[in-house]
């Protein structure tokens, strides 16, 4: 490798250091919103991940894998949704010890409140940029995230 390389000229890494960025920005722009309704951005997270998941609930690992997140991560997230009643634990009958997740009433609530004080940030967010440029983006974190979670020996991504 040449003397000169620096890390920061190759595309890759550029894109990298792009979305640790925009996802510390996320962060702390979630946690903003969320905070007055009781929540935080990876609560929230749960909660969305819940939601957009099957009725009949998603186990912690399955959550996990939705968010690309460690089951012990999201069990300590579910064990503290669930001590504020905000989600429930039931029976699964697939597996005895890994217990299904729903909302309750309350976090169906929390949610819906959380995403309503968002809107006013998603807007002015995406103001002003092109529909196919936030699509273009949209597909090239997928690819980024499938490749990377589907693909993680090097060789195989040639």
């Amino acid at each position: 490798m040449p003397s000169d390389f620096s890390p920061f000229d190759h595309p890759a890494n550029r894109l990298a250091l792009a979305i640790f960025r925009a996802n510390g920005a996320l962060i702390a722009a979630g946690d903003q919103t969320a905070r007055p309704i009781g929540l935080t951005s990876a609560r929230w997270q749960v909660l969305g991940a819940i939601a957009a998941g099957d009725d009949a609930g998603l186990t912690a690992a399955q959550i996990g894998r939705n968010m690309g997140l460690t089951r012990q991560s999201v069990q300590r997230l579910v064990n503290e949704l669930q001590a504020g009643g905000l989600i429930g634990l039931h029976d699964n009958p697939n597996h005895r010890r890994a217990r299904l997740v729903r909302l309750t009433a309350r976090g169906r609530e929390a949610f819906a409140a959380a995403n309503a004080a968002w809107r006013p940030t998603a807007e002015a967010l995406l103001a002003g940029m092109a529909g196919e440029t936030i699509e273009a983006a949209i597909v090239l974190l997928g690819t980024v995230v499938e490749r990377l979670t589907h693909n993680a020996d090097p060789e195989a991504l040639r």
